[in-house]
């Protein structure tokens, strides 16, 4: 009950004969806890919704108006017994015109969203970015997508389409084509056998039929694109020197629409320094008619966001997409949804990094500068360099202390690359020999528990020397492309090392997306579990499942590693009864 008293919807517990209100939290107390003051729900007293749910005995969801001129309200009426009388509890979540909750184009934004690929990789030789924006109509918006898959020996299948009708049941169309399109791809990503196969699955789906699709194969080191398309407009190509050209398309009927009809396969080539840019109709319908301007103003958005995000192939080019989608927004009123996904292949190619400097403990801040500079190149989002910069950090500081143990200082090695297929490699190597001190768990110790918590794989080799070996696949994700925080995501969580020990402080809301941003936080400042860390969620106004996630990780980690995570969480607050739900209370300390 404490818990519950500041929570956002009205919460009352009705009990005896009369069901007269006994309990209401901060909300309900707003409204009103007299019988003759509870709410009207859908034109129907409470108390009277209450009575019904008591008789059948079951729980009661109701949905309509508060009162007769409120906003859109939902209330659960659950049967329960009150010190031995009948009860039941109430459930009344409503609020105003600014709070409602998502409207009905909100939700099918975040459907649509959710559905779009969460990342994109990031390859050595080719920046993507990809951005959508949904119709301004709730009516019209939904069904629009696009896709980047990689398929191995630097190659990467892009893909764009647009699904009939609007609303969820388009969002779901879309849904099942892409998996589809992901599944036929790798098995045979010719794209004639592509658009063929999804030709054939839409002709068994009605809410598939109809929908259209470009699919291409860029061969990221030649610039080789071959591509196919159904019933979808050329993709764009903006030249090194701003020319604008559409690239040649053999029409073929829209998916389904026409069973057997032939695909014919084209092809072209993305010179350096290039732009490739897919787009649904929407991008073509925000000019208004006829097509040919509309066509004709996305070349010239394109060609003047290249100009200005790209002059020196800098890691602004992630940008790219949003950038496009935000100036054909501009405009006001979209009839359609806009889905972008831009390919711009780099005018040079990262040069793998070396260092050779003596393993010394002065040599660390060196690695740490050169090796930041590098990745910050490489266009990295910020969660996975983090991690790759503590995960290498620990390699080279076990060199620098225990390589040449009572001996000289000797060489350190250092080596960064990426392969075509967008794989981060890291080498850490010495000359000496060197072993985990004996406190550290196992025979592998610490340094490596800390960097297999941050990168995708570890090795370590000792003939020689030592060899430390780190893995990572790049990608960014949106939130990363378009430079902020997602819509809607308030949380901030900093480290605070003031202290004997640091504190990692969060505060707004821990949804999905920041709960990633807690885990990274945590890991760093824990160096990777093996150092103690404390927890302040003092500030936290919402405490997701994902968040619970992070801490029960963590707190695992540091069971393991023989200490306790401290966590700060006021009593009577929801983040601790969370906590306490849970079955955290036994890892963790709670204060």
């Amino acid at each position: 009950m404490a818990a519950l008293e500041h929570a956002p919807a009205a919460i009352y517990c009705l009990a005896g004969a009369g069901l007269e209100p006994v309990w209401a939290n901060a909300r309900a107390r707003e409204l009103g806890t007299g019988r003759a003051q509870l709410p009207r729900v859908a034109g129907r007293p409470v108390d009277e919704l209450a009575a019904e749910a008591l008789r059948s005995g079951h729980t009661e969801t109701v949905t309509g108006l508060l009162g007769p001129d409120g906003p859109a309200a939902t209330l659960v009426v659950q049967p329960l017994s009150v010190s031995g009388e009948p009860g039941v509890l109430l459930v009344l979540e409503a609020g105003g015109p600014a709070a409602d909750g998502p409207s009905r184009g909100d939700l099918v934004e975040q459907a649509q969203s959710a559905l779009l690929p969460p990342s994109l990789p990031l390859l050595p030789d080719i920046r993507l970015s990809g951005s959508y924006d949904r119709a301004t109509s709730p009516g019209a918006a939904g069904g629009d997508w696009y896709d980047a898959v990689p398929l191995g020996s630097g190659r990467l299948a892009l893909v764009i389409g647009d699904a009939v009708g609007a609303g969820m049941p388009a969002a779901g169309a879309m849904s099942r084509l892409r998996g589809a399109m992901r599944s036929v791809a790798m098995r045979d990503a010719w794209p004639a056998a592509v658009v063929t196969a999804l030709d054939e699955f839409a002709a068994q789906m009605d809410d598939v039929e109809g929908a259209s699709v470009f699919f291409g194969v860029l061969e990221a080191g030649s610039g080789r694109l071959t591509y196919a398309a159904a019933g979808h407009p050329a993709p764009l190509v903006v030249a090194r020197d701003g020319s604008t050209t559409f690239l040649p398309l053999v029409p073929r009927p829209p998916l389904g629409s026409v069973p057997g009809s032939r695909t014919e396969v084209s092809q072209a080539v993305l010179e350096k320094g290039a732009t490739l840019v897919l787009f649904s109709d929407g991008a073509v319908a925000a000019a208004g008619p006829p097509p040919d301007q509309g066509l004709g103003h996305l070349a010239e958005v394109a060609r003047s966001v290249v100009a200005d995000v790209t002059p020196h192939d800098g890691i602004g080019s992630a940008e790219l997409a949003a950038a496009v989608v935000g100036q054909l927004s501009a405009r006001g009123g979209r009839p359609d949804d806009i889905a972008v996904l831009v390919a711009h292949r780099l005018a040079d190619s990262p040069a793998p990094l070396r260092l050779d400097l003596p393993a010394v403990p002065s040599s660390l801040p060196a690695v740490r500068r050169q090796l930041g500079a590098w990745l910050d190149h490489l266009g990295m989002g910020e969660q996975d360099r983090v991690g790759v910069m503590v995960a290498v950090g620990e390699a080279a500081a076990n060199a620098a202390e225990h390589a040449y143990r009572d001996a000289d200082p000797g060489p350190m090695h250092v080596s960064a690359a990426v392969d075509p297929d967008g794989v981060l490699t890291v080498t850490v190597r010495d000359e000496g020999a060197w072993r985990p001190p004996d406190r550290d768990p196992g025979s592998r110790g610490r340094g490596l528990l800390i960097m297999r918590q941050l990168v995708d794989g570890v090795v370590l080799q000792g003939e020689g020397g030592t060899t430390v070996t780190l893995r990572l696949r790049l990608r960014r994700s949106p939130a990363e492309d378009i430079g902020h925080a997602p819509a809607g995501t308030t949380a901030e969580v900093v480290v605070d090392r003031g202290g004997d020990r640091p504190v990692v402080r969060a505060s707004g809301e821990l949804d999905l997306l920041s709960a990633e941003q807690l885990r990274i936080r945590l890991l760093e400042a824990s160096h990777g579990g093996t150092g103690r860390v404390e927890l302040d969620l003092a500030g936290v106004t919402l405490f997701s499942s994902a968040a619970v996630r992070v801490v029960l990780a963590m707190a695992r980690i540091a069971r393991d590693e023989g200490w306790q995570l401290v966590v700060h969480a006021p009593e009577g607050g929801v983040t601790r009864h969370v906590l306490e739900i849970s079955g955290l209370a036994g890892l963790v300390d709670i204060r």
